[in-house]
């Protein structure tokens, strides 16, 4: 009997299992007590077979909240090295000018690695920061919760950040200590309408109100400040304790570029703790890369037309991070997107890298439990008012790797049933296909 004859009767033989096990998942989403309560989109599709295993309102649009996140993803690895350009920069005699590049990196509590600042602060020269940017880019995007103006999840963007575009306020020895530690001033106490302690941010200037409750011990939180120039300036200057100019004089054409954080590592903390400020910021970075310029409203359009012509689906996206409930999206190009992910990820344990490891760390730690001491899914989480969104990959126990994305939208009431429901259905893929 030749081979292909083999391959033939092998491939006859798997499908009654494989039609029962999808069968099994169809009936888990048709008869999900929660998952009616809702609308609700499923795709799931066999990597290794080439071939979508099944669907559910696979192609109506959802709000992705941060699934949005995998199209940023995408759109870094496809656009950014290696490592992420920190500043431009040129000399000219007594002089170092430099230029911002949207770098989110710079000074950053979690993932600075020095070199901007080392370049800057061993710089013999006078420092002078061009900032005559044209300011097309809002602070916000379209869609954004005003009222969320101080909440750490929603800094503001801007051209040249630095410390994450947030202060961090910490208990030490009962009091409230702040850093920058240019803040310290900008504390008041006063009543903030809470009935615990808590802080509250002007929204129109970085006065910032504490109100009278006693500070409880090892408290620590985050609140984003007003982003100006002159305020970067002076953050920039306490921090080097030199001085800093800023000059308006258009960047030549031939800089110098000075690179520092990996690019795979900020795009795992972007994807793992579902960073908004990253998530943003790379957009800005890819921009300027492109242009030259901070046009990511440019960008945005050239990244519809990309995924028009290699989706089956049209989407919509107006922000990078998903907190705008005005992007949308189909179960299916998210598949699809995933899969063109795997393609400029070509080997397994980078490109699980860049997802959070169900009941092992990130948005996924304690949402899934480990099977048979290893984690099963990796894939990135969104989670918005009514909506909860999970998109990835699984694989099975017999060793298929699957691509899949969950979307979940208009529903009344906390995320964590829906949430459970999803790993329940998620958990029996691994375990039954």
């Amino acid at each position: 009997m030749n081979k292909w004859l083999i391959s033939f009767f092998i491939f006859l033989s798997m499908m009654p299992c494989m039609a029962q096990d999808m069968s099994l998942i169809k009936k888990e989403l048709d008869q999900s007590a929660v998952l009616n309560n809702h609308v609700f989109g499923f795709s799931l599709y066999d990597i290794g077979h080439n071939r979508f295993l099944l669907g559910h309102q696979e192609d109506k649009h959802f709000t992705p909240a941060s699934n949005t996140k995998i199209f940023t993803l995408f759109t870094a690895l496809q656009n950014l090295g290696d490592t992420i350009p920190a500043l431009h920069y040129i000399e000219r005699g007594d002089s170092l000018i430099f230029w911002s590049t949207g770098d989110p990196t710079f000074l950053h509590p979690k993932l600075d690695v020095g070199k901007a600042y080392h370049f800057l602060a061993s710089s013999a020269k006078k420092l002078y920061y061009a900032a005559d940017v044209v300011e097309t880019e809002p602070f916000y995007r379209m869609g954004w919760a005003m009222e969320d103006y101080d909440a750490y999840y929603q800094p503001e963007i801007s051209t040249f950040p630095i410390y994450g575009n947030v202060a961090t306020f910490r208990e030490e020895g009962n009091k409230l200590r702040i850093f920058p530690a240019r803040f310290q001033t900008s504390i008041a106490v006063g009543d903030t309408g809470g009935n615990k302690f808590e802080v509250r941010r002007s929204w129109t200037s970085n006065t910032f109100l504490q109100n009278g409750h006693r500070v409880p011990k090892n408290y620590v939180t985050q609140k984003p400040f007003r982003y100006t120039d002159t305020l970067f300036k002076e953050l920039l200057q306490d921090t080097l304790r030199k001085a800093i100019e800023i000059i308006s004089y258009s960047k030549p054409t031939e800089v110098d570029t000075l690179f520092g954080a990996a690019t795979r590592d900020v795009l795992r903390e972007m994807m793992l703790v579902s960073d908004n400020f990253l998530a943003e910021q790379l957009l800005m970075v890819v921009a300027n890369h492109r242009y030259g310029t901070f046009n990511t409203v440019r960008l945005r359009k050239d990244m519809a037309a990309a995924f028009h012509a290699a989706l089956t689906d049209q989407i919509d996206l107006y922000d990078g991070s998903g907190l705008s409930p005005y992007n949308k999206v189909t179960p299916r190009s998210i598949v699809e997107l995933l899969l063109m992910i795997a393609g400029e990820v070509p080997d397994v344990q980078a490109l699980r890298y860049l997802f959070a490891a169900g009941g092992r760390e990130g948005t996924l730690k304690n949402t899934y439990q480990l099977d048979r001491g290893v984690p099963f899914v990796w894939a990135k989480t969104g989670t918005l008012k009514g909506v909860y969104c999970l998109s990835g990959y699984i694989q099975t126990r017999s060793g298929r790797h699957l691509a899949f994305s969950f979307l979940h939208n208009n529903f009344v009431g906390p995320a964590s049933p829906v949430r459970q429901e999803v790993a329940r259905i998620i958990t029996a893929i691994r375990k039954n296909y």
